[in-house]
């Protein structure tokens, strides 16, 4: 029996009997076998493992529905047209799906609390798993604020009293603060019911978007397909013909980047996740079909019910209009004459954006846990409640939603573009680092002899599905500004929002190799075992459905 066993016999003894462990008791040699420092957790405590099934499969739900299918889709329709939307969101998601393998990967193999600096640390460079780490802390705080900003947006469809921003920012951020800070169990609760709101609502208006489609609204028009023909399917963007068609498909890939940004939270959530051996590869495999659901038919319904030319589209961009009238779904809805549905849909956007600053404070408050537990953050940050909340991370991750308190005094629409801009060079740069994390994680397999056959998840196309990733991803931050580099489109706010992200980026990059002096990991220095066995050794009990509709519903979560 190995060192890791050893320590963790608890959940050793449990593997070999078949009696349920004490939970806690594993969480703790769990993290004393992984970090090697039982009597530091002997004092700050540690992370449980307090999310069930369902909670990790709707989080990945969650991750993919968010502000960009409600609202942001309708700038990218009305730059872009119907199909260069669907082509540019169906090729993103093609490259997400391919990134979330690669992930699926990693993180099935290790689980780990916050997990990708830690990837990135232990199979690549340890000056990667610092710049990743802090990257995504500040992309999640920044997001929590992009989601404030929408919340705040989403509020003012019905109190046009800018002097009420204060007070609603206050209260969504006080919510968010206390769904996070008493147990892992209650904010997998919470995103439990806000993505079921969330799934419901965008099945119910894809389902609506082919009724009113084939004339079945209060209108009776059947629309086909009449606004690929007219105005047309693509339309022109900064330049003229092929070029302009180009372009304008071009843009809809940064518009999708930020749309999918938030899809990796399922890995984050790995090291709190009950039985991650299986619960997170169901959730990674899932993201195909929720890709396909959710965004291609999405936007292809949108794409089909308003043209990209629509006069209220158009005033709607322009103006920054509160919440429900920027989207393309609520246009849709009020052409064809339905009456009361937009406040419905304005209340599930408003639930949408507080989920997801729910959710991005967990992740952010796990990704500063993450980076304490590997010596790049300080260590008073590994301190847990009883209940397993490292909560000197949520207080400071929660803090930094108080810069959206610019929205009272900028407007809420400026502040979510600017912000929206710079997160999504943020998440563009950590999915790069998961693919080479991934092309690493392949090599080192490879060198140090151990079969992929062994892998408790193991995907089809590696490395070259991890390469296609990265080469995808980094074409998309190298062009995302193009823009302003055109006659006559030159800002100097663009331009900072478009490329700030970048040498953020490789600033945390090389401080952090010139004062340590890192290199990069060979394949046979990749750390490929600390810490596994003890997970290999922990007994989960399978769950036997009794019943068809327990069946039903074990395979939904």
């Amino acid at each position: 029996m190995s060192d890791d066993v050893e320590k963790n016999d608890v959940a050793y003894r449990a593997s070999e009997t078949g009696v349920k462990p004490d939970r806690s008791e594993v969480a703790k040699n769990e993290a004393a076998n992984i970090y090697q420092d039982a009597e530091h957790f002997e004092k700050y405590g540690y992370v449980s493992r307090g999310l069930k099934s369902r909670h990790i499969q709707f989080i990945a739900l969650g991750g993919t529905i968010g502000t960009g299918l409600f609202l942001g889709v309708g700038k990218a329709l009305k730059t872009a047209g119907p199909l260069s939307i669907l082509l540019g969101y169906s090729f993103t998601g093609i490259a997400i799906f391919a990134m979330m393998q690669c992930l699926g990967e990693m993180v099935t193999w290790l689980p780990l609390p916050g997990a990708i600096p830690q990837l990135a640390e232990r199979y690549v460079d340890e000056a990667l798993g610092f710049a990743v780490g802090w990257n995504q802390w500040y992309n999640s705080a920044i997001t929590l604020c992009v989601e404030i900003s929408a919340a705040a947006v989403v509020i003012g469809y019905w109190d046009h009293n800018d002097n009420h921003t204060g007070i609603y920012v206050a209260v969504i951020i006080v919510l968010i603060f206390l769904l996070n800070i008493y147990a892992v169990s209650v904010y997998g609760e919470a995103e439990f019911w806000f993505a079921s709101i969330k799934i419901i609502t965008i099945v119910g208006l894809i389902i609506l978007a082919f009724i009113l489609d084939v004339g079945g609204g209060p209108d009776h028009h059947r629309y086909g397909f009449q606004y690929w023909r007219n105005p047309g399917a693509m339309k022109e963007y900064i330049g003229v013909g092929d070029t302009g068609r180009f372009l304008g498909l071009f843009s809809t890939l940064i518009n999708a980047a930020f749309s999918y940004g938030g899809v990796e939270m399922v890995a984050v959530a790995a090291g709190e996740a009950e039985n991650p051996r299986k619960n997170i590869p169901k959730a990674v495999q899932r993201v195909f079909w929720r890709i396909l659901f959710f965004y291609v038919l999405g936007t292809l319904a949108i794409g089909v019910l308003v043209p990209y030319n629509d006069q209220n589209l158009l005033d709607a961009q322009e103006s920054n209009a509160p919440g429900a009238a920027q989207s393309p779904w609520v246009i849709a809805i009020d052409r064809a004459g339905i009456k009361g549905l937009p406040h419905i849909i304005n209340a599930v956007i408003l639930t949408s954006a507080s989920s997801s600053g729910n959710a991005f404070l967990y992740t952010g408050s796990r990704y500063l846990f993450a980076m304490a537990q590997i010596g790049q953050a300080p260590r008073f940050l590994l301190k847990c409640t009883k209940r397993g909340v490292p909560i000197y991370c949520v207080i400071i991750t929660a803090s930094v939603s108080l810069l959206t308190f610019m929205t009272v005094s900028t407007g809420s629409g400026n502040v979510f573009n600017w912000f929206s801009n710079i997160v999504t060079i943020a998440n563009l740069f950590t999915w790069c680092v998961i693919c080479v994390a991934s092309i690493r994680f392949t090599k080192a397999l490879q060198v140090q002899g151990i079969s992929r056959d062994t892998l408790p998840f193991r995907t089809w196309g590696q490395p070259y599905t991890a390469w296609a990733g990265l080469v995808f991803f980094s074409i998309i931050i190298i062009f995302n500004g193009f823009a302003v580099f055109t006659t006559g489109n030159w800002k100097v706010q663009d331009f900072v929002t478009a490329y700030i992200g970048i040498p953020i980026f490789f600033t945390l990059y090389f401080f952090w190799k010139l004062v340590k002096r890192t290199k990069w990991r060979t394949a046979t220095e990749v750390d490929l075992q600390t810490g596994k066995a003890a997970i290999d050794a922990e007994y989960w009990p399978e769950q036997i459905p009794k019943n068809v509709w327990q069946k039903i519903w074990y395979w939904i979560a």
